[in-house]
């Protein structure tokens, strides 16, 4: 079996112009999750866009009013999730591209420190997305810990970082993992990264996927119920406390129903953070499974688009 290259070392192609002693995040699911060339990858991204369950239409970056300081975004396969996706990405096209950027997703594997931040630049096929030093030294301290290896293996972060390359060349960010996604945790990550760009213009994206029902995933619909419907009657009640603006009833939501959402400590983290910068309401944009995006009848896993001004 090939080894896969160091993430922390220099890389041909995309990376030719950087100096050979940059730490650089090399992408874990190129080629997987998403596609692994460049003339690929952006026809796949427009091709989000175009779909039937997509916004419909190209994104336009415009000047303004950048009223946004949260998305929720999933972070599956292109062909599962790129669709619902691309509603938040045009979304945030629209009120204007903000000065800063902060990821946060999931850690499904465990690896790493519980909230772990990773101070690197990220590669993928559409060149590098730089790494916000500024902002991110401001965000580690108390339960945010600065630890690259955490990054290494998780998609959830990465596949956000194409959307965003596609709507501007030029992007930089700072990624935190949560392994650890309990209410106290998330909430102390919101509270750091509110802190941190408290009078800056940023945006803070929370990349999760909401429930997973089929064999596959260890749990199974009701007796007579298909895995779309559970699917979305389960995701409804976690959609709920989001259009609120209710981190903590969103943790009440997902444990007391049992929810299988990959990233409800991320999502938590990003309203408390979008409420203490300001945010008054969301704007749900979409909500669809894989089930009904390619037509699965055995397994089911939920996305949804929302944006918090």
């Amino acid at each position: 079996m090939p080894v896969r290259p160091d993430t922390r070392t220099f890389i041909p192609g995309v990376l030719d112009a950087r100096p050979r002693d940059t730490i650089v995040r090399h992408p874990a699911v190129a080629g997987a999750f998403y596609a692994g060339t460049k003339d690929a990858l952006l026809r796949q991204i427009e091709a989000c866009y175009r779909h039937p369950f997509g916004p419909g239409r190209m994104p336009v970056l415009k000047d303004g009013p950048r009223q946004i300081k949260g998305l929720v975004v999933p972070h599956a396969g292109y062909m599962y999730s790129g669709p619902v996706a691309a509603h938040s990405y045009g979304a945030l096209a629209a009120d204007g591209w903000p000065e800063h950027v902060v990821v946060l997703g999931p850690n499904h594997h465990g690896i790493g420190a519980p909230v772990a931040l990773c101070p690197e630049d990220h590669a993928t096929p559409l060149g590098i997305v730089r790494y916000d030093a500024g902002v991110g030294e401001r965000i580690v301290g108390g339960v945010v810990e600065s630890d690259a290896d955490a990054h290494r293996e998780e998609h959830s972060i990465e596949v956000q970082l194409p959307f965003l390359q596609h709507l501007r060349a030029d992007v930089s960010f700072v990624p935190v993992a949560l392994s650890f996604q309990e209410w106290d945790v998330a909430r102390e990550v919101g509270e750091a990264v509110a802190k941190a760009l408290k009078g800056l213009d940023a945006v803070v994206i929370a990349s999760s996927d909401f429930t997973h029902v089929g064999a596959n995933y260890g749990q199974m619909p009701p007796r007579g119920e298909s895995v779309a419907q559970f699917a979305r009657r389960q995701d409804e009640k976690a959609l709920a406390p989001i259009r609120r603006l209710d981190p903590e009833g969103l943790q009440d939501a997902v444990h007391e129903n049992e929810i299988t959402m990959c990233g409800y400590g991320p999502v938590t983290a990003m309203l408390v953070a979008a409420k203490k910068l300001g945010a008054k309401d969301v704007e749900f944009l979409k909500y669809a499974n894989s089930a009904e995006i390619v037509s699965d009848r055995s397994l089911a896993v939920g996305y949804g688009a929302l944006v918090v001004r």
